[in-house]
This record gives C-alpha cells, sequence and structure tokens, in this order.
C-alpha cells in the first residue's frame, strides 16, 4: 500500500526525515495560500540538494584531485608491473598507494562511499514524490472525506479493486489508505467513471475532483499525477495546443538539463583522462558514451513516470548543475600542492605517534606520465636506459677482457662487478 509508509530499514527511515521536510514545506505554502505539489516538489528538491551539498562537494573534490594523483598513482602500477605473483611487491605497492591518498586527504572508497549515501536518499526520494499523500498530511486530508463515502458504498470495493490495475496500484486490501491511493493517481476519464458508477456521491466527488486539480495542475494544466505520454494523447485528440507543448516540454527539458548536468560532472573526469595516457581514449570515450545515453534515458522515463516525477527530475538536475558549478571555481582556486603539503604533515604527525618514520613529498604530483620516475629506485626512464646501455657496453669489454672466465661462472661474474665499479669510479 502506497499511503502505509515504506517500511525498508534505511529506506523507510530516510522517506519519513524527507517526508517530514515536504510536509513543513507545503504547510508554509499551504499558510500564504500556495496549495500546489508541483511547487512544492521544486521547492523540495533545492531544500534536499542543499542538505546532500556536502557530499556533492566531497565527490567533485576527489574528481579534482584525481586530475594530481593519477601520474603518481600510474608511476607506482608501472613500477610494480608483473610483480602480482610477488606477494611482498603487492604488499609494498598498496602502501606506496596508500601514501598517495593519505598525501592529498582522499579516501580511496571516498567516491563510492558518498554514493553508497546517496542512493538510499534517492530512493526514498523517489517514494515521498510518488506517494505525497502519503507523507504530506493536508493532500491526505483532501482525500480522506470522499474515502471514507467510498469505504461504506456497495461495489465500490471490486470497482476500485478493477481501477487499481490500470493505474498500477496495489490493491491487497480495501481500507481508507489505499482508496486514497487509488484516488490520487485518478486521471480525468476516471474521475468521470467514478460518478457514472456512483451517482450518488457525484457532489462530494466533484468537490474533491475540483481541490486535487487545484493541487496537481501545474505548467499550463498538467496534471502532477499523470504520466506526460498520456497527457500528450489526449492533448492531441482534444487539440489542446498548449497543454501539448507543456507535456512535451517536461521529458526535453529532463533530456536537456541531464545533458548539461552530465557534461559539467565529466569535464573533470576528461581532465584526468588526459593525465592519464593510455586511458584517454578508453575514458573519453565512456564520458561521450554516458553524455548521449543518460539524457535519452531521462526523456524515456519522464515520458512514463508522473509529471510530478518529472520536476523533480528537471528541478534536481538544475540544481546539481549550479552547484558543480560554483563548487569546481572554488576548487579551481584551491591550491592543491598547498593542500597535499598540509596532509602530508598530518600524516607524518600520526606516522610519528606509531613510531615510523615520515613519508617524503614525492615530486612526482609536478610531472607528466612521460617523466615520472618508474623504476625500482626512482630512476627515470632516460636515465636508466643509459645505465642499460652502460651496462651492456661494460659487459662486452668485461667479457672481452676475462678471456678464459667461463660464462655464468662465479670468476666471469666477479669480473663483471669489478669492471662496473671501475667504469663508474672513473665519472
Amino acid at each position: 500500500m502506497y499511503l502505509t509508509k515504506n517500511k525498508t530499514p534505511i529506506i523507510g527511515a530516510v522517506a519519513i526525515v524527507l517526508g517530514l521536510i515536504m510536509n513543513g514545506i507545503f504547510n508554509v505554502q499551504s499558510a500564504i495560500g500556495l496549495n500546489n505539489i508541483g511547487l512544492c516538489i521544486i521547492l523540495f528538491t533545492i531544500i534536499v540538494n542543499m542538505l546532500m551539498l556536502p557530499l556533492t562537494v566531497q565527490q567533485q573534490k576527489f574528481s579534482k584531485l584525481q586530475t594530481k594523483m593519477n601520474p603518481e598513482l600510474q608511476a607506482i602500477q608501472k613500477k610494480y608491473k608483473g610483480k602480482n605473483s610477488d606477494q611482498a611487491a603487492m604488499a609494498k605497492m598498496n602502501e606506496e598507494t596508500q601514501a598517495v591518498y593519505a598525501k592529498y586527504g582522499v579516501n580511496p572508497m571516498g567516491s563510492c562511499l558518498q554514493m553508497i549515501i546517496q542512493l538510499p536518499i534517492l530512493f526514498a526520494l523517489y517514494r515521498v514524490i510518488w506517494n505525497i499523500p502519503a507523507y504530506v498530511d493536508k493532500v491526505k486530508a483532501v482525500f480522506e472525506g470522499l474515502a471514507s463515502s467510498i469505504l461504506t458504498t456497495a461495489g465500490a470495493e471490486e470497482y476500485l479493486g478493477e481501477v487499481a490495475k490500470t493505474v498500477g496500484v496495489s490493491f491487497k486490501e480495501f481500507s481508507s489508505n489505499t482508496i486514497i491511493d487509488v484516488l490520487y493517481k485518478f486521471k480525468p476519464a476516471n474521475w468521470n467513471g467514478l460518478i457514472e458508477k456512483f451517482p450518488d456521491l457525484t457532489e462530494q466527488i466533484n468537490s474533491t475532483r475540483e481541490k486535487v486539480n487545484s493541487m496537481n495542475t501545474f505548467l499550463g494544466g498538467l496534471d502532477i499525477a499523470d504520466a506526460p505520454m498520456n497527457i500528450i494523447r489526449t492533448a492531441w485528440g482534444n487539440k489542446e495546443i498548449l497543454l501539448l507543448i507543456a507535456a512535451v516540454l517536461i521529458p526535453v527539458l529532463a533530456a536537456v538539463t541531464q545533458w548539461l548536468s552530465a557534461k559539467l560532472m565529466t569535464n573533470m573526469q576528461s581532465d584526468a583522462a588526459k593525465n592519464n595516457e593510455g586511458a584517454t581514449d578508453q575514458m573519453s570515450q565512456t564520458i561521450k558514451s554516458m553524455n548521449t545515453v543518460m539524457p535519452i534515458m531521462s526523456a524515456v522515463f519522464c515520458l512514463s513516470l508522473p509529471v510530478g516525477m518529472g520536476i523533480y527530475w528537471i528541478a534536481s538536475a538544475v540544481v546539481r548543475s549550479i552547484q558543480q558549478i560554483a563548487i569546481n571555481k572554488h576548487l579551481d582556486k584551491m591550491d592543491i600542492d598547498e593542500l597535499a603539503k598540509k596532509n602530508l604533515e598530518k600524516l607524518n604527525e600520526k606516522r610519528a605517534k606509531k613510531g615510523l618514520p615520515p613519508e617524503k613529498m614525492n615530486s612526482n604530483a609536478h610531472l607528466s606520465t612521460r617523466n615520472i620516475e618508474n623504476s625500482k629506485y626512482g630512476v627515470s626512464a632516460s636515465r636508466k636506459a643509459q645505465l642499460q646501455k652502460e651496462a651492456s657496453e661494460i659487459k662486452s669489454s668485461s667479457e672481452a677482457k676475462s678471456g678464459s672466465a667461463k660464462p655464468g661462472s662465479l670468476a666471469a661474474k666477479a669480473n663483471l662487478v669489478r669492471d662496473y665499479n671501475e667504469s663508474h669510479m672513473k665519472k
């Protein structure tokens, strides 16, 4: 039953909190004569997104810092490439990776954790907006008088049970709550059918319908509880051009605002990809796919879901876009190197308490991936190549000098070490 508040352990509790917020907003609106659910959803969306702002900041901060961290992380991966079977090497790699995250003050699971925290909030938001009478007292009160009358009317249970199937409402029992669930999903044709079936309730049905229409009407006559696709069909048949345009605008605006939000969100990921030579093409393709698929999905969903959900989707995308622009400007002003320095100081304080030696600031943060030192001893790629060439020359020379020394023998190896040392002593 929709009016029975969601009982899922986490989602249900979050939905109750969000329901209290929406109920408070609607009460304030009602006090100034604005009993409109569409406006309530917009204000509700703004407030909830502001409450989630700390999570949004942390998520975007993580993406921003990835641009700086990637060269160092890539260097560590190259350093231990091909050593997956060496447990000691893997332990050292994990230690060095954790040190990089600690230096920038980033939890490697932080981004995932923020998404995990946001998921129950998003599901709870859906429950509240989809089932507004369950959480907003003044909306429920509009239906209660008619629901009580229908409850005692002969033949009402069978009739509403059939209607419930067409509006997507579970009708497991005949109660005041389930009746309100069905009535809230009513379309104009359903109201007319209810009058024809129960003419004795005509006056009460029309009174309730008028109040519901007043609360649910938004943007030129759109019914908050109806789906844009249904409204488009009806408006097309009745040649109601303005209503048709308004209904089409919901999925179109949902797609456009979702595209803008996704574009802003993935800009920093694109920047991070530029600092990761191996992943640039793959990341670019992923971003391109997301920016194409997500807006299309938004439009399709908003066509079949109630207008109220579409309004939430649009308002949420707009608010997120504004937040992303503001947060990005703030992060652009941050001195990432100074932040890393402060985080390193905090890390070393903790290491000192544990009796561990301090971590050093890795200069790799200021270098491109091509120039990052990637050998086990911190030797640059160009220096490494030079040393390999010198070692090869020394080996050839030593082999010539060693003469009778058997290749691979202890004597031959000793000659190699001697000649190598002599060569470097001259430098």
